[in-house]
C-alpha cells in the first residue's frame, strides 16, 4: 500500500473515531461521523410565534458556535418551508427566543443575506426571499434542500447538473494532461482500491471525493473549476447519484481506472464515456443523507 493511501485510511479511521491527525482531516471536506442528532426546528406559525431555542449546549450543536448554529437552524428552516417567503424576521425577537446577542443575530442573517435566503430594507425590515432569489449553488443551501421536502428533488438536479458537467470536464481534461496531477487520480484510484478492499467507505469516499475534484480543476476552463464545490457537495448530502460514488464495487473502481487511462493516452471521447458510464444512475441503489456540515 503506498504511502498516500496509508495516511488517507488512518486520518479517515481517526476521524471515524473522534481522533483526528493534525491537518490531515481539513483536506478532505466530509463529515466525519455517519449522523449527528440535530435539534428540532421551531415552527414560527401565528402572529406570536413561539420560537424554538439554540441551547448553548445542544447535542446536536456540539463543535458550533452561536453564530454557526443559528445559521444552520434558520436556514433549515427557511429552505424546509417553515419560514415561507415574505416571511418578517425581527433581530430582536430572534435574539430573545434563541437566547443569543444581537451581534450573533446580526451576523446570521448577514450570512443568510449572502446566500440570498433573506434581504434586509430600510422601513421594511429583514424577510425571506422567494425560491427564485436563492443562491441554490451554495453547498450550505444544497445541503439544507437534502433535508427538507425538496429532497428528491435537489437529488435528481444535482444529478442532472453532474451528467452536464463532468463527462465535459473529463473529455477536456485530456488535453491537459499534467504527470504530477495524472499521479494523483492514479493514486486516488489506488486508494479506493485499497478502502474497498478493507470495506472502508468513509476512506473511499474521500479519494472519491478528491478523484472528481482533480478532475474538474484539470479541465482547464476557469468556470468549470469554481463549479467544482457543487459536484463535493452533491457526493457530501446524497453518498453521490453515481453508482460508483454511493456504494464502492469493483465495476465503479474499474470506471475510474478508464478515466485515468483515457487521460493518460489524451483521449478525450474515452474519457468522457467512461465518465458517463459512472455516473449512470441506478434507482434501486439506496442512497443515505449524512448530518449537514458544521459552520
Amino acid at each position: 500500500m503506498s504511502t498516500l493511501a496509508h495516511t488517507m485510511m488512518t486520518a479517515a479511521r481517526s476521524a471515524d473515531s473522534g481522533l483526528a491527525s493534525p491537518g490531515e482531516l481539513d483536506r478532505y471536506p466530509y463529515a466525519e461521523t455517519p449522523a449527528v442528532d440535530r435539534v428540532g426546528a421551531p415552527a414560527w406559525d401565528g402572529a406570536d410565534p413561539e420560537l424554538g431555542r439554540v441551547g448553548r449546549r445542544a447535542t446536536g450543536s456540539r463543535g458550533r458556535g452561536l453564530h454557526g448554529q443559528l445559521v444552520q437552524q434558520l436556514g433549515q428552516m427557511i429552505v424546509s418551508g417553515d419560514l415561507g417567503a415574505d416571511r418578517p424576521l425581527v433581530p430582536e425577537e430572534i435574539g430573545q427566543r434563541f437566547e443569543v446577542s444581537r451581534t450573533v443575530v446580526r451576523e446570521s442573517l448577514r450570512v443568510l443575506e449572502a446566500k440570498g435566503l433573506v434581504s434586509a430594507r430600510p422601513n421594511v425590515g429583514t424577510r425571506v426571499r422567494p425560491v427564485s432569489d436563492w443562491n441554490l449553488l451554495d453547498p450550505d443551501i444544497i445541503e439544507w434542500r437534502a433535508f427538507g421536502p425538496q429532497r428528491d428533488d435537489q437529488r435528481r438536479e444535482l444529478s442532472e447538473l453532474r451528467w452536464t458537467i463532468e463527462p465535459l470536464a473529463a473529455c477536456l481534461a485530456a488535453g491537459h494532461g499534467r504527470e504530477d496531477v495524472q499521479q494523483r487520480l492514479t493514486d486516488m484510484v489506488e486508494i479506493m482500491g485499497h478502502a474497498m478492499g478493507q470495506g472502508d467507505a468513509l476512506t473511499f469516499a474521500r479519494a472519491d471525493a478528491e478523484f472528481h475534484s482533480l478532475l474538474i480543476q484539470i479541465a482547464g476552463n476557469r468556470m468549470l473549476e469554481h463549479l467544482s464545490g457543487i459536484v463535493s457537495a452533491a457526493l457530501q448530502v446524497s453518498g453521490g447519484p453515481a453508482t460508483g460514488c454511493e456504494r464502492p464495487t469493483e465495476t465503479s473502481l474499474a470506471q475510474h481506472g478508464r478515466i485515468v487511462d483515457a487521460l493518460a493516452d489524451g483521449d478525450g471521447a474515452a474519457a468522457e464515456t467512461a465518465m458517463r458510464q459512472l455516473l449512470t444512475v441506478h434507482p434501486e441503489v439506496e442512497r443515505v443523507v449524512p448530518a449537514p456540515r458544521e459552520h
